[in-house]
């Protein structure tokens, strides 16, 4: 049996391989490495420029600014502590058992302002625009812009069309969250003055699991329109429960003891211009209000 043979390059012939592979080697990397951009880099939407900044680049390193920081965090960590000591929600414990109202939002000035985010599809490459300022007398709230149903041409988003309004979330000493405790109240209670657009009212609550981060409960708001406000009730056992916009099976009242977030949305496909303004925003007891939740809860699969 004859072992084979092995052909051994010369060593000029081989040199010259080595270099001839280094001068396709350019060419070659380009190949792989936008899949790995685009499997690992950040989704960035058709017609939107590139990044160009690093993110250690948008690091803004000044210590005036991280000690104007550390004073306002132990300024609230002291205020928590002296709230703490007084009572729950910084009330006596003989007050807060009797409260029957509260007023959670109301706009007296430019800083009541600073507690909401205003956004619009104009964001995603919609059209629509969403406007937030002092009433006539710097005592409302008023929201006003134009909204548009038309989608952006950029090949994927089909259908668009929405302003809304959401308050920023609490927070307390060293950015910790911090939540709105209506446990006491099973009533909604505000204050507004609309154009007769339907709007709808959306309540955000902590969540255990991270998956449900886009829970959010929803119920609507009908405004009448003219020069009159209305004073509107709505129990928290109507709102329902959604997921990124979509109704669940699994339905379950309001998480009131970890409230984050209070929003509103118009999305009526009525393109022109509104406008909502309101007053207050706050929660009461309704003693005559009796049911813990309007709608069924069942399971899919019950157990025979």
């Amino acid at each position: 049996m004859s072992l084979p043979r092995i052909t051994h390059l010369p060593s000029g012939r081989l040199l010259s391989t080595i270099l001839h592979h280094q001068l396709l080697l350019p060419s070659i990397i380009p190949l792989t490495v936008p899949k790995r951009a685009v499997i690992q880099g950040e989704y960035r939407r058709p017609g939107q420029p590139k990044k160009t900044k690093f993110a250690w680049q948008k690091i803004n390193f000044n210590f005036s600014k991280g000690l104007e920081g550390i004073k306002k965090h132990f300024t609230l960590l002291k205020k928590e502590f002296t709230d703490r000591w007084v009572g729950p929600e910084g009330k006596p414990i003989v007050e807060h058992m009797l409260e029957q109202n509260r007023v959670v939002w109301e706009f007296r000035g430019p800083e009541s302002l600073r507690e909401w985010t205003v956004s619009s599809d104009r964001e995603i490459g919609g059209h629509s625009e969403a406007y937030l300022k002092l009433g006539r007398n710097n005592n409302t709230c008023f929201l006003y812009g134009t909204l548009s149903s038309t989608p952006p041409r950029d090949g994927e988003t089909r259908y668009s069309g929405y302003c809304t309004m959401r308050s920023k979330q609490p927070l307390a000493s060293f950015d910790r969250k911090k939540h709105h405790d209506w446990s006491s109240f099973n009533t909604l209670q505000l204050r507004v003055r609309g154009d007769g657009r339907p709007w709808m009212i959306n309540v955000s609550a902590e969540t255990y699991f991270s998956h449900q981060k886009d829970d959010i409960y929803c119920y609507f708001l009908y405004t009448r329109g003219g020069p009159y406000w209305q004073d509107v009730k709505i129990p928290f056992s109507k709102f329902f429960l959604t997921h990124r916009g979509r109704v669940q099976d699994d339905q379950h009242p309001v998480w009131l003891d970890k409230v984050n977030t209070i929003g509103f949305t118009l999305g009526d496909k009525a393109d022109g211009p509104f406008q909502l303004e309101i007053d207050f925003i706050g929660v009461c007891k309704d003693y005559a209000h009796t049911e813990e939740f309007a709608y069924e809860a069942y399971k899919r699969n019950p157990e025979v």
